[in-house]
């Protein structure tokens, strides 16, 4: 579960960090601190003697994330050409 929350974190992640002054650190970051992530939630999930809590905490991350995924992607579809 650790590695699918990191992955959508990773998705998530470009939809709201800033562009930086090349336009791709938005980019860069979630790459390079994927690792982190992973470890962050793994080493969270065995070492929090509540469960219940390391659930919340993974699903309150992988819905925030998922959700900006999902918005972005069901966002409005541009019409080229109407039909008469």
């Amino acid at each position: 579960m650790a590695i699918i929350v990191a992955l959508t974190l990773l998705a998530g992640m470009p939809l709201w960090l800033p562009g930086g002054a090349a336009g791709i650190d938005n980019l860069v970051f979630p790459l390079v601190f994927a690792p982190l992530i992973w470890a962050a939630l793994f080493f969270h999930a065995c070492l929090d003697p509540r469960v219940g809590r390391v659930a919340l905490v993974a699903a309150v991350l992988f819905l925030m994330h998922g959700g900006l995924v999902v918005s972005r992607f069901m966002g409005e579809a541009q019409v080229v050409e109407q039909i008469p």
